[in-house]
C-alpha cells in the first residue's frame, strides 16, 4: 500500500504542499508567555548575585580597615541569631508607626487632592502651605509634637504621616487632572455630575500616579517612622530606638541588624505595592511594558 508521503514523494517539487509554521507568540503581542521557572535562568539572578558578592566582599574589606566604623558581617549575623525576639519585637512596633502614619497621611492627602483637582480656589489655598510644609525639617517639629501629645505613639504616626503627606497630595492631585479632554466632554454630553465624573472617570485615571506615589511613600514609611523615634524623645521601642541605644553603647553589630531589618522591611513593602499594582492596573501600558 502506498502511503501518503510516498505520493507526495512523486510529485514535482514546485506542487508540493508546504507546511506551514507552527502559531507562535507574535513579537508585536502586548504580552509574551513566560516559563513558570523563568527566574532560575542565569540571566535573572546571576547580577544581583554578583553584585552582592562585590558588596560582601567591600563589606569585610572595610570591617578590616575600619573596625571602629563597620563590624565584620559575621558579627552582625550573630547579632540577629542570639536575640531575634528582641528584633521582631522592635520591628513590628516600628511597622505598626510606619503604617498607621502612612495611614493618616494617605487619608489626608487623597481628601485634599480632590479638593484641589475640583477647587480652584482650594488649589491656590493649600498647594503653598504644602510646599512650604514640605520643605520644613519635620526632625525640629518632633519636640514640639511630644510637648503637645505627650510620650506615646502619637508624635510618631504624626511625624511619619507628615513625611508621607507630600508625595502622595501632589501624585494624586495630578492624575485626577490627568483625564484626556474627549473623554470629559463625551461624560458632559451625558450629563454626568461631577460625583459621577471624579468616581467615574478622575480617580481611575489617578491610579498610576497614585501607586507611583505609594511606591515611594511605602518604604518612605519606615524612614518616618525611625525618624520619628530618634528624634521624638521618650520612645522606648522600635527599631529606631534600639540603632539609639545601641550606637551610644557602641554596639555596631546591633546597630547594623536592625538596619537590614529595616531595609528588608522597606523592600517587602515594596514588593507588595509592586504586586498590588500590576493586579489592580494589569489593564494600563505600564504594568503591560512591565511585565515584558
Amino acid at each position: 500500500m502506498t502511503s501518503l508521503d510516498d505520493v507526495v514523494a512523486t510529485l514535482p517539487e514546485a506542487e508540493r504542499p508546504v507546511a506551514e509554521p507552527a502559531a507562535g507568540p507574535s513579537r508585536y503581542s502586548l504580552r509574551h508567555p513566560r516559563s513558570r521557572i523563568g527566574f532560575v535562568r542565569p540571566k535573572i539572578w546571576l547580577p544581583l548575585a554578583v553584585m552582592l558578592c562585590v558588596l560582601g566582599a567591600l563589606w569585610e574589606w572595610g570591617a578590616r580597615s575600619m573596625p571602629y566604623l563597620l563590624p565584620k558581617l559575621s558579627s552582625v549575623v550573630e547579632a540577629l541569631a542570639e536575640e531575634p525576639d528582641y528584633y521582631l519585637g522592635n520591628a513590628w512596633v516600628t511597622l505598626q508607626e510606619a503604617l498607621l502614619g502612612l495611614a493618616l497621611g494617605f487619608a489626608a492627602a487623597f481628601v485634599l487632592a480632590v479638593a484641589v483637582s475640583e477647587l480652584p480656589w482650594a488649589r491656590r489655598a493649600i498647594m503653598p502651605v504644602a510646599v512650604v510644609l514640605n520643605v520644613t525639617p519635620l526632625v525640629a517639629i518632633a519636640p514640639v509634637l511630644v510637648v503637645a501629645f505627650g510620650f506615646g505613639p502619637e508624635p510618631k504616626l504624626i511625624v511619619t504621616g507628615l513625611i508621607c503627606f507630600f508625595p502622595i497630595l501632589i501624585n494624586t492631585s495630578v492624575g485626577l487632572r490627568a483625564v484626556p479632554l474627549s473623554v470629559v466632554q463625551v461624560y458632559r454630553t451625558l450629563n454626568a455630575s461631577r460625583l459621577e465624573m471624579l468616581w467615574r472617570v478622575r480617580v481611575p485615571s489617578s491610579l498610576p500616579y497614585l501607586f507611583a506615589a505609594l511606591r515611594i511613600v511605602f518604604p518612605l514609611s519606615i524612614v518616618g517612622a525611625v525618624v520619628a523615634e530618634l528624634s521624638a524623645p521618650g520612645a522606648a521601642e522600635g527599631l529606631g530606638t534600639a540603632i539609639s541605644v545601641a550606637s551610644t553603647m557602641n554596639r555596631l553589630p546591633v546597630v547594623y541588624a536592625s538596619i537590614a531589618i529595616l531595609a528588608l522591611m522597606g523592600s517587602v513593602l515594596l514588593l507588595v505595592v509592586t504586586i498590588a499594582e500590576r493586579r489592580a492596573l494589569h489593564w494600563h501600558e505600564s504594568t503591560q511594558g512591565a511585565a515584558d
